[in-house]
């Protein structure tokens, strides 16, 4: 446990002990017509009531709780029942409870074995009471400390204890009978069993998490499925002790098998790929009822053999399991003891984890559950940053098929088609010099037509990082841009002062008006573009308006029904919908149209 987690037990037993004693001198009060007690047992729990706070207010001073403190009171937590249960009167006695306490702030603090040995402890002291309680000792000690001369500073505390009409000193010595105390001991040493294994049980279940939590840190998009497999198999070394480890994977589709093996011997050991092999399928992934596997060498009548402790893929054991599955892996790799665990990855890729002369700190059943509770959670986080790295592939290779279909259809034809207006002007420039300035003059027009459409191009390739804080600098950028090109007015406003966007949400209304304005100029042939940004209630607002040609219908289309009748832009009805907005377009062909944006807020944005 962390510091943190140290002072909150403290403090929760803490509170626990001064409840449980202030109950029982409440009990004590309320039942003192059927069971009797000493004075000198109230004074003790009183003591003990006073020493719970004294600890509490020590623990709400302090931010950190030492071994040696802990220690200590727990010491005193075994000690104080057992000297108050001395000076309790009746069979009734309650305060046996207050071991029970002590065996579970045991189990809290610690684990089995300091359960147990609490539990141990508590029953020697009262064993130790009971021999001292029948050879007499306790009487004679209250008759020898009545008796003494006590010395002139002393004076006071004797006079107030024994000079006053305090009752005298009852021990039940029936109470500490060795065949009550029997029963009682053994309730204790079972209840302390029974926490101590709770409490091993929790830490480590603790244990598991946090080195589960650790190597599912390690599964990153950047650093790649070779990177964040190298990573997960150094946390299994690490785990396990082992000498080696190999993983072996087979694509279900192509029947490829990849092979890794990285080594604890030496500091940064490489994460290697071994070479592919025909016989690899036979010798890492031969077919097998067995999920998971602990497997030591032995030799019989000097024939090598196994001997294996296998578990199914539900976690029970496998009777009477073969080896033959790892005769051709020993034969490539021996080893002396080895820990072997199966995947499965989206019934794509199968495969299987070897670990090589592995060291078990616990029972080895206990450890092969635990290794397959840990490839079950860390398998699909692999597998995530492989289906990741295969979606960012994929989706750069549609995106570079576009760019190039945009610059084949687009700047290539065009340039190819004024190279064969500049060829025929060429020959004509000797018979027809008159046509030459309007004929350059129009194919200066077409390659800055096609100058801007290679702007347009790289601009949609740039990497757009927008925030909230940026979003209105950057569409006020992307204005004046299009003005500054296109010769085109265009002009920004927004009413928004504090605006909450998501990030996600801020670069998608960046590139929908990029994309707007790009149509604008391509199709509208505008002479004015009003860029809107405002907010409602729940909802953000993006309108772009223009008073150019329209489009080709007339009146207000929401989406649907732009979808139904096939018309609008294609990429921003997309972009739309992925940040779960609205698109309505007005037009007025001959005077103009109006792209309208709905986006709604979310709620802690809406009401903030």
């Amino acid at each position: 446990m962390g510091p943190g987690e140290v002072r909150r037990v403290e403090r929760w037993l803490a509170s626990a002990r001064v409840f449980l004693a202030v109950s029982a001198l409440v009990a004590l009060w309320m039942d003192s017509g059927t069971i009797h007690y000493s004075i000198w047992a109230f004074g003790l729990l009183a003591f003990y009531i006073a020493q719970g706070m004294i600890i509490i207010i020590f623990l709400r001073r302090r931010q950190q709780s030492t071994p040696s403190f802990r220690v200590l009171v727990h010491s005193a937590d075994i000690i104080w029942p057992a000297l108050i249960s001395i000076l309790a009167v009746g069979q009734g006695n309650t305060f046996f409870l207050f071991f029970v306490f002590v065996l579970a702030a045991a189990a809290y603090r610690w684990g089995l074995w300091e359960t147990l040995g609490t539990a141990l402890a508590a029953v020697l002291l009262l064993w130790t009471e009971s021999l001292a309680l029948h050879w007499g000792f306790f009487p004679a000690l209250y008759g020898f400390l009545v008796r003494i001369h006590w010395p002139h500073f002393l004076g006071w505390l004797y006079a107030f204890l024994f000079h006053h009409n305090w009752p005298p000193l009852h021990i039940d010595v029936t109470y500490f009978e060795p065949k009550a105390l029997f029963m009682r001991s053994v309730y204790l040493v079972v209840i302390g069993l029974l926490l101590g294994y709770l409490a091993e049980q929790q830490k480590q279940l603790r244990a598991e998490k946090a080195i589960i939590a650790r190597t599912l840190g390690r599964a990153r998009v950047d650093a790649g499925v070779t990177g964040t497999l190298q990573d997960v198999c150094r946390e299994l070394l690490s785990i396990y002790r082992a000498r080696h480890v190999f993983m072996a994977s087979q694509e279900v589709d192509s029947h490829r098998v990849f092979v890794a093996e990285l080594s604890a011997e030496g500091q940064g050991a490489p994460f290697q790929w071994l070479e592919s092999s025909p016989k690899d399928p036979e010798t890492y992934l031969h077919k097998t009822p067995v999920a998971a596997c602990y497997v030591e060498k032995n030799r019989r009548n000097g024939n090598q053999a196994f001997s294996l402790l296998a578990l199914d893929d539900s976690g029970n054991r496998v009777a009477e399991p073969t080896s033959e599955f790892l005769t051709s892996f020993a034969q490539v790799h021996p080893f002396n003891s080895a820990i072997v665990a199966s995947f499965e990855f989206g019934h794509e890729w199968l495969g299987r984890v070897f670990l090589l002369d592995p060291t078990l700190t616990g029972e080895t059943e206990e450890e092969l559950h635990f290794l397959q509770e840990w490839v079950r959670q860390v398998g699909p986080a692999v597998y995530n940053v492989l289906l990741l790295r295969r979606l960012r592939l994929r989706a750069g290779a549609v995106e570079r098929a576009r760019f190039a279909r945009e610059l084949h259809d687009g700047a290539v034809q065009s340039l190819i088609a004024v190279e064969m207006q500049v060829d025929v002007l060429r020959r004509q420039a000797v018979t027809k010099p008159e046509i030459l300035p309007g004929e350059l003059g129009r194919i200066q027009g077409l390659l800055r037509e096609e100058v801007l459409k290679l702007r347009e191009l790289m601009q949609q390739m740039k990497t757009l990082d927008v925030d909230a804080r940026r979003l209105h600098s950057v569409i006020h950028d992307t204005v004046e841009r299009f003005q500054r090109e296109t010769g085109i007015a265009a002009q920004f406003v927004s009413d928004i002062t504090d605006l909450q966007m998501p990030q996600p949400v801020c670069r998608e209304v960046a590139r929908i008006v990029q994309e707007a304005l790009v149509n604008v100029r391509k199709h509208s042939q505008a002479r004015q573009v009003l860029v809107r940004f405002g907010a409602t209630n729940d909802n953000w607002k993006m309108e772009i308006e223009d008073d150019g040609r329209g489009f080709p219908f007339s009146g207000r289309l929401s989406q649907r029904d732009l979808d139904s009748l096939g018309k609008g832009p294609a990429v921003i009805k997309e972009r739309v919908r992925l940040i779960e907005g609205e698109l309505t377009i007005e037009s007025h062909p001959g005077q103009g149209s109006r792209l309208e944006i709905t986006v709604p807020q979310p709620k802690a944005a809406a009401h903030g």
